[in-house]
């Protein structure tokens, strides 16, 4: 279970939450412009925009969880259990596989604009990268400055949603995620006023009262209210420091803490790592569950005209600065 977001302010920013019971190794992953991407029904991508997001690398392969590329533009998958569907190879589409998603729309595309363009003759296949790494049941958010969308493929076909929300969670399909939020436009940050009785002196005893009723459970349909109330209501200053740590706030609102989410087996669903894109810069930003200490890496330091993956794995261990 994941949670994407979007936030503006002098720049862009792009990100999400892992929520799982494991992680597979993941990494900050740069993909520079001249590593070939091959496709399993298209011909390899020799050239394209220089990527960087968090990979689970195998094989000498990123599957990124999320990721943006050098243009600006921003892409995570988030997992769509029950929904998500692909097929066979069509005649006259683009038959892209679904781990394969990704880097097909992020080494072509700079903006939401052009990857709607290659949406609309794709045809997402069921494809596994591997015997041991079947096809995961996904749909995405992609952003950018001037426009968010969802992409959904469900068996009635490709689906893509306008996000006015800026914000992804899991299930249920967007459309029903975002007509929920109908249910909560009562909400406001502000202290509410008696609209119960005028009879009745009903008054505020607490701050913060104007929020009664947002959900405050882990369910994604919960977490995708939470993270809009808090997304839309933010309010931080643009500098860099300042955008950064009010993004990791507000996707703050939904972290999973150990023991909270029981998946059986003694294992609980935790979040994994939390990131924050600056789409302009071009820097990856990133805690994990056991290090709250905000890492950075930028895709600019690193030679982009490579061909060769580069790789940071990911500190853990929580960083303690002891002041006496």
């Amino acid at each position: 279970m994941c949670t994407a977001a979007t936030y503006q302010t002098k720049d862009f920013y792009f990100g999400r939450t892992l929520d799982y019971e494991f992680s597979y190794g993941d990494e900050v992953t740069i993909t520079p412009r001249n590593y070939p991407f091959c496709f399993r029904n298209r011909k390899t991508m020799e050239t394209h925009y220089a990527i960087i997001g968090m990979a689970y690398v195998t094989q000498d392969y990123p599957l990124y969880y999320d990721a943006i590329n050098e243009a600006g533009l921003g892409m995570a998958g988030l997992n769509f259990v029950g929904n998500a569907h692909y097929t066979e190879n069509a005649p006259d589409r683009d038959n892209v596989a679904q781990f394969e998603l990704i880097p097909w729309i992020l080494g072509q595309c700079a903006t939401v604009k052009e990857a709607k363009v290659l949406l609309a003759k794709i045809n997402l296949v069921d494809t596994a990268f591997s015997r041991e790494l079947p096809p995961a049941e996904l749909h995405w958010m992609i952003a950018d400055h001037s426009e968010t969308i969802t992409v959904e493929s469900v068996r009635e076909g490709i689906r893509i949603y306008p996000n006015p929300a800026g914000v992804l969670t899991n299930n249920p399909p967007f459309d029903e995620q975002m007509f929920q939020l109908n249910n909560y436009m009562n909400l406001s940050p502000k202290a509410p006023q008696n609209h119960f009785s005028a009879r009745l002196p009903l008054h505020t005893y607490s701050r913060g009262m104007g929020a009664l009723g947002l959900p405050g459970d882990l369910s994604s349909q919960s977490r995708f209210v939470r993270v809009a109330f808090t997304k839309m209501n933010s309010v931080s200053g643009d500098s860099e420091a300042e955008s950064v740590s009010q993004f990791f706030h507000i996707l703050g609102s939904v972290d999973q803490q150990r023991g909270c989410c029981d998946v059986g087996d003694g294992k609980y669903e935790i979040t994994i790592y939390t990131s924050c894109c600056n789409t302009d810069k071009g820097i990856y930003y990133y805690t994990t569950y056991d290090n709250h200490q905000i890492t950075a890496v930028n895709m600019h330091r690193e030679n982009l005209d490579d061909r060769h993956l580069v790789r940071y794995p990911l500190i853990q261990g929580e960083q303690i600065k002891m002041q006496n």
